[in-house]
């Protein structure tokens, strides 16, 4: 089975991306070797450059914490962590946040940009991981009333659905 919902606006697509890097549900994930996280970074317009298994850790600590983050968990020292690091501070005219270096860091930073414009126009709201804690898919949330919890009604709701049904028999 594959995820059904549309991808997330121009904007937020970089988050959407590398957020989902792993499908936890399928047991799979993208940044197991920093020769693959390399090639996957690249062929999904994420960067190149020379990934060694330090940066690799950041990087998937990273998502995490974007995940948690998007799931309404307080990550702020850590998303204050990766953006000292990261991230310079603001420019005028330009962006509100500027990329601090190249490499892992630039990524990030990149991504942290992304993440605060999200935050302060309200899309961030929006861009969610899936409640299913085998799955935490990223998904945007195009319902009129912004409350999907699910990837997909198909696979993780349908489960949920079924775990509560024989709970209750």
């Amino acid at each position: 089975m594959s995820y059904s919902r549309p991808a997330a606006p121009d904007e937020l697509r970089p988050l959407e991306v590398f957020g989902n890097s792993a499908r936890f549900l399928y047991d799979e994930d993208h940044f197991s070797s920093p020769e693959e996280a390399a090639g996957w970074l690249v062929s999904h317009g994420l960067g190149s450059f020379p990934l060694d298994t330090r940066g690799l850790e950041r990087l998937v600590r990273f998502r995490e914490t974007l995940r948690d983050h998007l799931d309404g968990v307080d990550v702020s020292a850590a998303l204050n962590e990766f953006a000292a690091s990261a991230v310079s501070g603001p420019r005028w005219p330009g962006p509100a946040l500027a990329a601090a270096g190249e490499g892992v860091d630039g990524l990030i930073g990149r991504l942290l940009e992304v993440l605060f414009r999200a935050e302060v126009t309200g899309q961030a709201r929006r861009l969610k991981p899936c409640r299913a804690p085998e799955c935490r898919w990223l998904f945007y949330d195009r319902s009129p009333a912004g409350n999907s919890v699910w990837c997909s009604m198909d696979i993780c709701g349908a489960r949920h659905k079924m775990r509560a049904y024989r709970s209750r028999r």
